[in-house]
């Protein structure tokens, strides 16, 4: 059966990559990872030592947890290119711990033959803690002709591809609901009755002035004399 093979073609913005779960963190991990690495840091091996320091135990470096992103990028990309691979540390994993790590598409572009797309990478423990953050770009053949062609020594399939990504797609998004919102808006204040306007006061006659006691003063002097 071969082996499965990434095209440029066939990914787009926002496609999210399966995620990874890795096996709960134990001691003995640590360790290996300890002589695997050449890191013998005792805060990750030694209990007492990393109690006499201040921490509850011992807690997994984080280039363990650096390399279970890799495992998850490199499983996904398969026939492509590691470019650039960077993370952020963002909060400790501790014996027990399982972490999950995920990944989204965030961009894509490609010019002159050479194509890539940059990868938002995120590893979150099981309690849906965020313990590292990271991007990656990998550099993919457009398609398995593009693939076919350089690899015989021919020209690439040379095909302009604007920049894509997850920042404009969703700055566009908002620029479209804010004018749905005035368009709703306007429509609504469109659909309004205007309120009636009260009556305005008119002035009385001087015959219906005198009817409500206009002249009231007047008769009475009159009657007095």
């Amino acid at each position: 059966m071969p082996v499965r093979k990434l095209y440029f073609e066939g990914l787009r913005v926002g496609d999210e990559l399966p995620a990874l779960a890795k096996a709960p963190i134990d001691r003995v991990q640590l360790s290996r990872y300890a002589g695997a690495s050449g890191d013998f840091n005792p805060v990750h091996v030694d209990e007492v030592y990393a109690k006499s320091v201040g921490m509850p135990s011992v807690y997994a470096p984080g280039m363990l947890v650096m390399g279970m992103l890799s495992q998850l990028i490199s499983d996904w990309a398969r026939g492509g290119q590691l470019r650039r691979y960077h993370v952020r540390f963002i909060k400790m994993v501790w014996p027990g711990d399982t972490i999950v790590c995920k990944g989204r598409v965030s961009d894509r572009h490609g010019e002159g033959g050479r194509y890539f797309v940059d990868v938002e990478l995120w590893a979150e423990n099981q309690r849906g803690e965020l313990v590292m953050k990271g991007n990656s770009t990998i550099q993919l053949f457009f398609s398995l002709e593009d693939e076919n062609r350089q690899r015989s020594g021919q020209a690439p399939i040379v095909v302009d591809v604007p920049r894509e990504s997850l920042l404009n797609a969703s700055a566009a998004a908002a620029a479209e609901g804010s004018e749905d919102d005035e368009e709703r808006r306007s429509a609504s204040l469109a659909g309004k009755k205007s309120a009636p306007k009260p009556a305005a006061k008119t002035a009385m006659p001087s015959a219906a002035a005198a009817a409500v006691g206009v002249g009231a003063p007047a008769a009475a002097k009159k009657a007095k004399k």
